[in-house]
């Protein structure tokens, strides 16, 4: 019982000592907590049960004290060194939806710039895990008492483990998220990290993920967003539109780079009647955040902890989205997106949030060894060109698109023979901005009111270039096409947006939608 004890007491102080490496020196003490030295005392605290339940874990497998020591420290370093290793890539410690990525990463390892997880990876973790788990197991004695052995085993494994399994069930779940809530305060991820460490930050976050009552956050975002859709269309002629979400869009020309020529991009700043620049939901990454935002209208505090991963919860937010508002008001609304389709689960979020149709990889004749890594902008535009011919006359219409062309990592082949990660980007960029002509003429060509959304989600991850970018907005534009384009128009002045107001303000541009107090 004393050894136990000990090794406990010992894995604590190793996972508090090591926790601190979670996040670079700098970020730590951006992000103390600000509720004063007793609740630095309370924090420190809250982490014992957590670290308990981990410890508890090793000990009902094996009975051996020093081994479920050891199986402690490791779980929870092997934790902060993701954490730091994912916040160095870009800049965000470890959250709880991660843990839902998790199989995305082995299986979309380019995408998520894993392809280091090969056989020797496994071949290193798995004798690592085993190897030294038979040791402990042949050299250290069992504490296991040697009367009612099975009784023993069954009690240690139930203790281990009922506490997680609680978790999931609404009466115990929802007191322990109140509590959590309550200690945590804010659903800060950097702070949380620091407060509680890298695994504590994930757990507790998680139990309020599971905890939060969704239906309150909706009547409230019900409450707030009037706008009535079914007075939606203000033209006689129904009107289509087009977002684009260009995948890691931003214009160089901005830092300097003067050898990139982007004529497309030139000429939807003359005709935008609203341009400029886009703030990021997510810096480098995380495409889903704001493509949510951009569909939803809603700012990532507005739905609490589901901010990193929306689409876990989709079905909350239907009511409030715009695909589904478009949809009751009698919309055909259609989601084109050149990846597989259960990335970030967007085969299921889609269709819950409004989409009638979903057109996604495995509908491009893509072959990746011929073609290049992604699905090519030039590609993608006739396929969008020929859903809108499939559009009825007599159906208004929204597409939106979310490309995958400017994705990295960008290394030699994907370009001719450049072999510089900045040379090969911008060359990307260009051939994008050349698909995007295709694209604009196309829809010109339209015998009905058009609008053009297009944005970049976010920068990109061109570390070669800039770590972190000087200025991560990306750019963006509303551009009226076809017989939405006015007679006379004078170039308007550049305009700092957000992507959750996109919709909202091309609505209003487009005299779609009328604000209506019930």
């Amino acid at each position: 019982m004393v050894l136990t004890l000990g090794c406990y007491l010992l894995s604590c102080g190793v996972i508090f000592f090591t926790d601190r490496f979670a996040l670079p020196k700098r970020e730590r003490k951006k992000n103390r907590s600000p509720y004063g030295r007793s609740r630095d005392i309370i924090d420190i605290l809250a982490r014992l049960p957590v670290i308990a339940l981990v410890f508890a874990g090793f000990f009902a497998i094996s009975w051996r004290p020093l081994y479920a020591a050891a199986g402690t420290m490791s779980f929870f370093i092997i934790f902060t060194g993701i954490s730091r290793a994912k916040f160095k890539f870009i800049r965000e410690p470890l959250v709880f939806s991660d843990i839902a990525l998790v199989a995305d990463v082995f299986k979309y390892k380019t995408i998520f710039y894993a392809t280091s997880l090969n056989v020797m990876f496994w071949i290193v973790a798995f004798l690592y895990v085993f190897g030294v788990s038979g040791l402990y197991m042949y050299f250290e004695p069992s504490v296991l008492p040697q009367s009612e052995k099975l009784l023993w085993i069954v009690l240690m494994i139930f203790g281990a483990s009922a506490p997680w399994g609680s978790l999931f069930y609404g009466p115990v779940n929802r007191p322990i998220a109140t509590l959590v809530q309550r200690l945590t305060k804010k659903v800060n991820v950097k702070m949380n990290t620091v407060r509680f460490g890298t695994f504590g930050s994930v757990v507790y976050h998680f139990i309020i993920w599971l905890g939060v009552k969704r239906e309150k956050i909706v009547a409230e975002l019900s409450e707030r967003l009037r706008a009535v859709v079914h007075d939606l269309i203000g033209h006689e002629e129904t009107p289509l539109i087009v977002v684009w979400q260009s995948e890691s869009f931003i214009d160089m020309r901005h830092f300097g780079v003067d050898s990139i020529k982007l004529p497309t991009i030139d000429r939807l700043r003359k005709q935008a009647v609203q341009w400029g620049r886009l703030s990021n939901v997510f810096e480098g990454g995380y495409t889903l955040r704001t493509e949510f935002a951009v569909l939803s209208g809603l700012v990532p505090d507005d739905i609490h902890v589901d901010a990193s991963y929306p689409y876990l919860r989709a079905a909350h937010y239907a009511d409030v989205v715009w695909p589904g508002k478009l949809k009751r008001a009698g919309w055909h609304t259609h989601f084109i997106h050149p990846y597989d389709r259960t990335f970030f689960l967007r085969h299921k979020a889609m269709p819950l949030l409004g989409f009638d149709k979903l057109t996604m990889l495995d509908a491009f004749d893509h072959q990746p060894d011929q073609d290049g890594l992604y699905v090519s902008d030039a590609a993608l535009t006739s396929r969008v060109l020929a859903e809108v011919q499939k559009l009825p006359e007599d159906e208004s219409g929204f597409i939106f698109v979310a490309s995958m062309a400017n994705h990295g990592p960008w290394e030699p082949g994907r370009v001719g023979t450049l072999t510089k990660p900045v040379d090969i980007y911008l060359a990307i960029l260009q051939q994008s901005d050349a698909a995007l002509k295709q694209l604009i003429d196309g829809l010109n060509k339209q015998d009905r009111p058009v609008w053009l959304v297009f944005y970049g989600d976010h920068a990109p991850l061109l570390k070669s270039f800039a770590d972190p970018f000087p200025d991560p907005r990306t750019d963006y534009f509303i551009v009226p096409l076809a017989k939405a384009r006015p007679s006379q128009h004078m170039q308007k002045q550049a305009q700092d947006e957000h992507p959750w107001n996109l919709l909202r303000a091309l609505l209003q541009h487009a005299n779609l939608q009328k604000e209506t107090l019930q």
